[in-house]
């Protein structure tokens, strides 16, 4: 539990034990920091060229019926949707930054620094919904672990991070008492459903290979077109491209360097959770209950990849990992624990880092919502999983 190491072969539960879980959260961060830099050096540049101004009034008549205390026009929408877009693409490492900026933007809003804003917890909580279009990484390890079909879990895990997401939405909205029913967000939803379900189709036609060069191209192509864009407005607007890229990649590094205390803490716990064998007693626990009530009890084998899942991205998938090689990629479990993954993100992991990006201390109801939201998600899937799989 102490000095333990996941690659020691002594190790029998090959995890990281509290010593090195330290060493990976401050290389986490360290890893961090060129990319924020980057990511943020493009922000500035969008920001002075206008371009965030622009985007805010595009999605304006949608974000001010859910963000209502955003004034019309700030930057902080722009933020949001390049936040959201990244994570619809699979664009993690696009996604954080993008959203540390937005958590920013809104801490200039926010009356009180220490509490969490309305705005704040409706915006983490639909992105730690973890709305994702295509979960190429989860294929590409079902396709490794030689799965007869690696791309069959992608139509479950779209209806499930979707629903998670309408799920994290309302939640939030009934507790702000906002209105859900108002025309703007009625259009949205439903026209952003209209392109997911014509995606899919489209999708479900390709085969692995094109699944996954289909995706590539798409997200990263995307972000280029994106870094074209903001750097081709600046030069219409005859902004320093270079100086403005300077100006905010700086914040880059003093951002990564301010979360570390919050990763620490958050990935101790999560190790002391798992070499405690904490997970294991949960696991049996629940088997004996549905012995006890005739209930199926296959869904189980599948469940430690959602109870890791909101504590970490990468335990969870090894625990899938560990699950489809265990049980087999085509075994109920091994689908299951494959559309568990793609349903929802790292909700512990979100609260700590971006609350802690901007020194919010009181986070409100923002876990119990993004918790009901992922257990939305989890019987979701386990659903899908019947449905598709039997």
């Amino acid at each position: 539990m102490i000095v333990g190491k996941a690659d020691d072969p002594g190790n029998p539960l090959h995890v990281d034990g509290v010593i090195e879980t330290c060493w990976t959260a401050v290389n986490i961060c360290l890893k961090l920091i060129g990319i924020m830099a980057l990511f943020m050096g493009f922000m500035s540049i969008a920001e002075r060229a206008g371009g965030i101004r622009v985007l805010s009034r595009i999605i304006g008549p949608f974000f001010s019926k859910l963000f209502p205390d955003v004034p019309k026009g700030h930057p902080a929408t722009g933020h949001m949707v390049m936040n959201f877009s990244a994570n619809l693409l699979g664009l993690d490492n696009a996604a954080t930054p993008f959203g540390l900026k937005a958590m920013e933007s809104l801490q200039e809003l926010n009356p009180n620094k220490e509490r969490a804003s309305n705005a704040q917890i409706m915006f983490l909580c639909l992105h730690a919904s973890g709305l994702t279009l295509i979960p190429v990484s989860i294929i590409a390890i079902r396709a490794s672990l030689n799965a007869a079909n690696p791309t069959e879990i992608f139509i479950p895990c779209m209806i499930a991070t979707f629903v998670a997401t309408i799920a994290a939405m309302l939640i939030v909205s009934f507790k702000q008492k906002i209105n859900v029913l108002a025309p703007a967000i009625l259009l949205w939803v439903l026209g952003l459903s209209s392109v997911i379900a014509l995606l899919v189709l489209y999708l479900t036609s390709l085969s692995t290979e094109g699944l996954q060069s289909f995706s590539g191209i798409l997200s990263n192509g995307l972000l280029l077109f994106i870094f074209f864009i903001i750097v081709l407005g600046a030069v219409y607007k005859k902004i320093d491209v270079f100086d403005a890229f300077v100006d905010g990649a700086k914040g880059g590094f003093d951002t990564a360097i301010r979360i570390i205390p919050y990763l620490v803490g958050m990935l101790i716990a999560i190790s002391l959770l798992r070499t405690s064998g904490t997970f294991d007693v949960v696991i049996n626990g629940m088997k004996q209950v549905c012995l006890f009530f005739h209930v199926d009890s296959r869904f189980i084998d599948g469940i430690p990849t959602a109870l890791i899942r909101p504590l970490s991205g990468g335990g969870a998938r090894g625990m899938m990992i560990d699950t489809m090689t265990t049980h087999g990629p085509d075994s109920f479990a091994g689908r299951l624990s494959s559309i568990l993954q793609g349903s929802s993100d790292t909700t512990f992991y979100v609260i700590a880092v971006y609350f802690g990006a901007v020194n919010v201390k009181d986070t409100r109801y923002a876990i119990g919502a993004m918790l009901l939201a992922d257990l939305v998600g989890v019987i979701t899937a386990i659903s899908l999983a019947y449905l598709f799989f039997g």
